[in-house]
């Protein structure tokens, strides 16, 4: 004889949307496993009607899903189809493909080191305080930098996250950008928001940002600081000058990690000779405790016709500066 009940499922130590999913598609995953069970979920409560072994199977799983993220950090579909059918080989797999996970970002996103490049930068992180991480536009330098910081703050490893760039681009002055301050540098540091924003919930980020626990800002706005217990990421540092650069490094304080990120083909500095990157990693080559990467189209990960698209630029970029030497030698010649 089936005994009908009711009971209040209390879920802690989970963000309710983890589980529920977006447009509740997890919730739907679990109320379809449990079709002769009534089940309304309202944030962190969970009411469920009808047999009550179901109801106890039901609370028994939802808590080894919260068990499961607590201790991973993430929770996906699959895990969640997993322990609803008790399928502990394909939860012990998922947990292994899980290991080299940096960060666990937002919707069941798994942010990791996929490429020979990246996995050696987070290699020479454990090792290094400084890093230089050059390499072309899609390799993932600055994606894996920002998912290393997200996961020193995570592990309290760092107590601040400090996103820097140079406000220059091509063709375009601040002054006449609409807007104040704010409004004119954004669009220069939107690429390192959107990286944010795919490993830190949009609420909690919101809170760094104001904190300060999460800082973004322009390269000149570091002028004068000393960054202590911090992760600092400068990126787009081939726009950067010589001087500048001093400037930023000297900046570093005690328990601080920087990674300057670069693109010595993606100078946009009036005078491409005044960049002073490649000066910089040569004169810092070979000290103890910096290290220095070179990503190359191997390691982009975006569009398949990315890495042609750099290819066949960096053909170009070749052949213009043989020509340029070609004709210097002609001229010294004449």
């Amino acid at each position: 004889m089936l005994m009908t009940g009711e009971r209040i499922i209390i879920i802690e130590g989970i963000d309710p949307l983890v589980l529920y999913g977006v447009n509740n598609t997890r919730f739907e995953i679990i109320t379809k496993h449990y079709p002769k069970l009534k089940i309304v979920g309202r944030g962190d409560i969970i009411k469920v009607i009808g047999d009550e072994d179901l109801i106890e199977d039901l609370d028994r799983k939802l808590h080894t899903m919260v068990q499961f993220y607590i201790k991973y950090g993430y929770l996906g579909e699959t895990n969640i189809k997993d322990i609803l059918q008790d399928n502990p080989d394909s939860i012990n797999k998922a947990e292994e493909d899980i290991s080299d996970v940096l960060v666990y970002g937002n919707h069941g996103k798994l942010i990791k080191a996929r490429t020979v490049n990246q996995r050696q930068l987070v290699e020479l992180y454990d090792k290094n305080d400084l890093i230089f991480a050059i390499g072309p536009a899609g390799s993932g330098k600055t994606y894996t930098a920002i998912a290393l910081a997200v996961r020193a703050l995570k592990n309290k490893e760092v107590k601040r996250i400090i996103l820097t760039r140079p406000a220059v681009e091509a063709g375009e002055r601040l002054g006449f950008l609409p807007g104040d301050m704010k409004e004119k540098l954004d669009p220069y540091l939107q690429p390192l928001y959107d990286a944010l924003n795919d490993m830190i919930p949009a609420r909690k980020l919101q809170e760094y940002m104001e904190d300060g626990t999460v800082q973004i800002a322009p390269l000149a706005y570091m002028r004068g600081r000393t960054l202590d217990n911090a992760f600092v990421i400068l990126d787009e540092a081939q726009n950067t000058t010589l001087s500048q650069l001093k400037m930023f490094l000297t900046r570093m304080g005690n328990n601080a990690k920087f990674i300057v990120t670069g693109d010595i083909t993606q100078i946009d500095l009036p005078n491409k000779n005044d960049s002073g990157l490649l000066k910089a990693i040569k004169l810092l080559d070979g000290i103890n405790d910096i290290a220095i990467i070179y990503f190359d189209t191997r390691d982009i990960i975006r569009h398949k016709l990315v890495k042609y698209i750099v290819n066949a630029f960096e053909g170009i970029d070749k052949k213009d500066e043989d020509d340029d030497k070609k004709n210097h030698s002609n001229l010294n010649n004449k």
